[in-house]
């Protein structure tokens, strides 16, 4: 029933996306992809055998509670970190859309849309095992007439707008507000807050964007991310995705005012918190055949994964948490001891040349 729930709120955003009529529609295609975002977490924790009620207490877990499990309980952990950025953009739209007022320029409005469809059908793929396109009409193609661009491109073409409505004489300084909003509230939630912008923080980033300061400067967050896009058949899949040297951290439970998680730079060894034998340990392997595994699946060629840090004159193999996840989809296809019979085949046969 909750998986029903989510099906239908997406639909109906997609519905709301393609309209021709605009009244109403960003707020309407934020706030049903939101709610179907929030019903597919709780399905997919149910699914897997977590709880979305806490014990002694009324209603199911909100939003934020749910990206949690889904990061980091073990049993039920489903999601990445950047698939979490994804989710809290959408979600603090989404309130800023319910509870007040923004402007969502349309090509950020379609990366919202595109990004979240496609994060969409790669849970619903993970989780449950079925394809998004068979709840779809085989008619159903989003079409755009702005065609995407450059996603730096759009955010410098956007403070470029910013600016022209805050000449004098334009008596557009509220027309900006608004589209400094969504601006201001994605940049919030990738530096690890998810404080709602004040009056006041978008009169001040509306006085540096007067001044000519350049969008990187102005909002850190958004300068730290990219999306990708792969063009497949029919249909675009659109993915956020951090740039090279810019950590994901998660930001812990309880402090005021900030997301599950965030770009940031966090000290190297906490990112990088496992040794080789760690990580046997934590797979409940040992540690010969983890390390056919990180041959086999070439672990050390990804900077998420990997990384060798000096300290003093000595070099460590360190890996991530993220590189737990990795091996253990991984060995859903094939076993350990697979993996350990190529590694031993492939350097008997180097030893022999």
């Amino acid at each position: 029933m909750l998986l029903d729930k989510a099906l239908n709120s997406l639909i109906l955003s997609i519905d709301h996306f393609n309209r021709l009529d605009d009244r109403g529609r960003t707020e309407a295609v934020l706030i049903l992809l939101d709610h179907a975002f929030e019903m597919l977490l709780k399905a997919s924790i149910v699914h897997r055998g977590g709880k979305i009620r806490e014990r002694g207490v009324q209603q199911t877990i909100g939003f934020d509670r749910c990206i949690r499990k889904a990061l980091s309980e073990e049993g039920v952990r489903f999601l990445s970190e950047e698939q979490a950025l994804t989710l809290q953009t959408i979600n603090a739209l989404r309130d800023a859309a319910q509870h007040y007022m923004l402007d969502v320029p349309e090509g950020l409005l379609y990366i919202q849309a595109q990004s979240g469809l496609t994060l969409f059908a790669d849970l619903l793929r993970k989780v449950f095992d079925q394809e998004l396109i068979k709840w779809l009409p085989v008619r159903a193609l989003p079409v755009v007439t702005e065609p995407l661009t450059d996603i730096s491109i759009l955010f410098a073409n956007e403070a470029n707008t910013i600016s022209r409505l805050l000449q004098p004489g334009k008596r557009k300084r509220t027309e900006a507000l608004a589209r400094l909003r969504p601006l201001r509230i994605m940049d919030a939630i990738l530096q690890g807050s998810k404080v709602q912008p004040t009056e006041s923080d978008l009169k001040k980033l509306a006085a540096e964007i007067r001044k000519g300061t350049q969008w990187e400067t102005i909002f850190p967050g958004l300068s730290a991310i990219s999306f990708t896009v792969e063009p497949s058949s029919l249909r675009i899949n659109l993915r956020l995705t951090k740039k090279e040297g810019i950590p994901v951290a998660t930001v812990p439970e309880g402090t005021p005012g900030a997301s599950v998680i965030g770009i940031k730079r966090v000290n190297e060894l906490d990112f990088y918190n496992l040794g080789r034998n760690d990580l046997a340990r934590k797979l409940g392997l040992t540690n010969s055949k983890t390390t056919a595994i990180i041959w086999a699946l070439k672990i050390k060629e990804n900077p998420d994964y990997y990384k060798s840090i000096s300290i003093g004159r000595s070099r460590f193999d360190r890996y991530s948490q993220k590189s737990i996840e990795a091996i253990r989809d991984a060995l859903r296809d094939r076993t350990a001891d697979d993996y350990w019979k190529c590694y031993r085949a492939a350097h008997k046969k180097r030893e022999r040349k």
